[in-house]
C-alpha cells in the first residue's frame, strides 16, 4: 500500500554512549518524534539480550501493594543503576532519558529491580519511577551504526486499510494514549495515530489500556 502524500518520517535521534565517548547522535530528514532513552555503562556490566514479555497482564505506579510484573517509565532524565536494593550497592548502569519504559520485575521495599527494552536489568528507588505509560516502537530492530531503521506505520484508525499518518522509525520514544484489540494509539511529537501492539515494546499482549 502506498504511503499518504502527506506522510512524513518520524526518526531516531539516537543517544548510546559509553561515559569516555562523546554522545553520537544521528539526526536524518526530519525528526519529530522521541529520542530511545540514552545509557552510560559506568562499569563492565554488558547488556543483555532482550527478554520474551510475560503474558500476565498488569499495570500501576512503582509504589507497594500492586503486581511486582508491569511496565512503568522514568521519571528523570539521569537514573542510576544499582547492583543491589539500596544507595550502598555500586552502580552499573544510567538511563539517560526522562520517560523511557521499563519493567519492574521485582520489589524490596521502596526499590525495584527493573529491565530496559535491551534485557539490562538492575536496581532504581521507586521514587525515580512513574505510572506514566511509554513504549518503544520496534527497539529490536535497531542495530547500532545502522543506516537505514526499519519503521512502523502510524495510521488514522485501528486496522490495516486505515490511512497512513507517518512512518516511525525503529526505536523512537512514544506516549501511550490506549490500546485495545491488538493496536495502541501513541502519540510522537505533534503526532496521534495507531500502531500494531506487536510493534511495541512497553505494554503486555494484548493488554488493554484505556484512555
Amino acid at each position: 500500500m502506498g504511503l499518504d502524500p502527506l506522510c512524513e518520517t518520524v526518526l531516531l535521534g539516537q543517544s548510546m554512549c559509553k561515559s569516555s565517548e562523546r554522545r553520537r547522535r544521528l539526526l536524518r530528514g526530519l525528526c519529530v518524534g522521541g529520542v530511545l532513552g540514552a545509557a552510560v555503562a559506568v562499569s563492565g556490566m554488558p547488556r543483555a539480550a532482550a527478554q520474551a514479555q510475560p503474558e500476565a497482564s498488569a499495570t500501576g505506579a512503582g509504589g507497594a501493594g500492586v503486581k511486582v510484573l508491569r511496565y512503568v517509565s522514568l521519571k528523570a532524565d539521569r537514573v542510576l543503576l544499582r547492583q543491589g536494593p539500596g544507595a550502598d550497592h555500586p552502580a552499573t548502569w544510567v538511563f539517560r532519558r526522562t520517560g523511557l519504559p521499563v519493567q519492574i520485575i521485582e520489589e524490596s521495599e521502596q526499590w525495584r529491580r527493573v529491565r530496559d527494552a535491551g534485557g539490562t536489568e538492575g536496581w532504581v528507588h521507586g521514587s525515580l519511577l512513574s505510572g506514566r505509560r511509554t513504549v518503544l516502537v520496534l527497539p529490536w530492530e535497531r542495530k547500532e551504526g545502522q543506516a537505514n531503521a526499519p519503521s512502523a506505520t502510524l495510521r488514522d484508525d485501528d486496522r490495516q486499510g486505515a490511512r497512513a499518518i507517518a512512518q516511525v522509525e525503529a526505536g523512537v520514544l512514544a506516549g501511550i494514549i490506549a490500546c485495545g484489540n491488538g493496536w495502541c494509539r501513541i502519540s510522537v511529537g505533534n503526532y496521534r495515530g495507531y500502531i500494531e501492539q506487536n510493534k511495541l515494546w512497553g505494554t503486555y499482549p494484548n493488554e488493554e489500556i484505556k484512555e
